[in-house]
């Protein structure tokens, strides 16, 4: 095997990486070819890595495969973005219902108890700041990781890796927006009652509970969403607001409530 070619998967994850960011940064607009001689320059990555690197993010529905060859940047409308939330909010459900059925001992849900806790004083916060909710943002991380965890399916990890490959899906993505906006304490206190009954539900084993609690707890983000889209300074604060269309064209579908 040439040296090229082991150098290959490294030099595609770096491609994907630094590609990636580039995108969610609004480096490429919305509609923009992506032309592989100029940015494999650019990656410091040969074309092979780069090409595999661009089908990656076509696969996660950042790039859009051209019926002739090439790749350009895509767009999402807010309602697009809504339907990702509403998803994640279903496979969510089902990791809080089969977490609550399929546990055995009580001790396994420490981590996410954990997670609630560290969580609390940052909520009670009378004036939380940027750096009470970058410490949310890590907490809030946990606890829907281990979450995923204590469903203990392979089946739905992938099914929600696959969900959350688009940033505005995530559990955290509008976050950080709440740090400038008036109803960030009550939004907080909120998501942390949700996060408490959660738990609640699933060690009381009421799978059914725990499900439409973690359901409603992902709607929060849809809440965000048409905040952040009101204000372009806090859109600002969202990975890949650059390619979040603010004015959707005719017959464009709202964002359900």
């Amino acid at each position: 095997m040439s040296g090229e070619a082991m150098a290959r998967p490294g030099q595609q994850l770096k491609a994907v990486l630094r590609l990636r960011e580039l995108l969610l940064s609004g480096e490429f607009g919305p509609g923009e070819r992506v032309a592989e001689i100029p940015l494999a320059a650019r990656l410091s990555v040969s074309r092979t890595p780069l090409r595999l690197a661009l089908l990656t993010l076509a696969h996660e529905g950042l790039l859009e495969m051209l019926p002739g060859g090439g790749f350009v940047v895509r767009d999402f409308d807010p309602a697009d973005i809504a339907d990702a939330i509403e998803l994640r909010g279903v496979l969510e459900g089902t990791a809080a219902r089969m977490a609550a059925e399929r546990l055995t001992d009580p001790a396994d849900l420490a981590p996410l108890r954990a997670a609630v806790e560290a969580m609390e004083p940052l909520v009670r916060t009378p004036e939380p700041g940027l750096a009470d909710f970058e410490r949310y943002v890590a907490a809030n991380e946990i606890f829907h990781a281990r979450l995923l965890d204590l469903a203990g399916s392979p089946m739905l990890r992938r099914a929600m890796a696959q969900a959350m490959v688009l940033p505005f899906a995530s559990p955290n993505s509008f976050v950080l927006t709440q740090a400038d906006l008036p109803e960030s304490r009550e939004i907080l206190l909120l998501a942390q009652a949700q996060h408490r009954a959660i738990l609640e539900a699933i060690e009381a084993r009421e799978g059914t509970r725990a499900e439409a609690l973690a359901r409603e707890h992902a709607r929060l983000a849809k809440q965000n969403l048409k905040l952040a889209l009101g204000d372009a300074a806090l859109l600002a604060s969202v990975p890949g607001a650059a390619l979040i269309r603010r004015d959707p064209v005719d017959g464009g579908r709202k964002i359900a409530s």
